[in-house]
């Protein structure tokens, strides 16, 4: 989704939204437990410092893409609010490409609401502004040069992941 501002800049936010078979609390683990991070999407591991406001992310690139050329540190960002099993706001700023890291930090909110039928729907809102190749990658536009699905593959990774136990082939 893309708004207008008074200015005429124009801020980017990408809205993604999953049901998985799965308790709120096994979804958070997978998304801030490093041992589950490296099961699902890029295969990297995620490591959080601490789940509290102030506290460091930091996700490490897989062996797969060090082989390839990749560096070993993938993403970097900070915690800006942290409520156990719901929701997780952090800054988030790519640091794989000099062009995208010199873009900055952008906002990345998950939020885990349980419904009546035992299902849980995540929520993953990425806001993008300054960063229109991130955004670009994001959205998975860069899939045909090999650089991933974005946020789609990474959530149905997750979901075929929490639902089946299954590890779909990494990227």
């Amino acid at each position: 989704m893309s708004t207008a501002t008074d200015a005429g800049a124009t801020t980017t936010t990408q809205v993604y939204r999953v049901y998985i078979k799965a308790a709120p609390q096994a979804i958070w683990d997978a998304i801030t437990q490093p041992e589950w991070s490296e099961r699902y999407g890029y295969g990297g591991r995620s490591v959080y410092e601490d789940l509290r406001a102030g506290a460091r992310y930091t996700a490490y690139t897989s062996q797969t893409m060090r082989d390839h050329g990749a560096p070993e540190v993938a993403i970097v960002g900070e915690i800006l609010e942290c409520e156990p099993p719901t929701r997780l706001v952090q800054t988030w700023q790519m640091m794989m490409d000099p062009t995208m890291e010199s873009q900055g930090a952008t906002r990345l909110t998950y939020e885990i609401d349980e419904l009546p039928d035992g299902t849980s729907r995540l929520t993953v809102t990425h806001d993008l502004a300054g960063a229109p190749l991130l955004a670009a990658l994001m959205r998975g536009d860069m899939e045909a040069q090999g650089a991933g699905g974005g946020w789609s593959w990474v959530l149905s990774t997750l979901k075929t992941l929490l639902e089946t136990g299954e590890e779909l082939g990494q990227r």
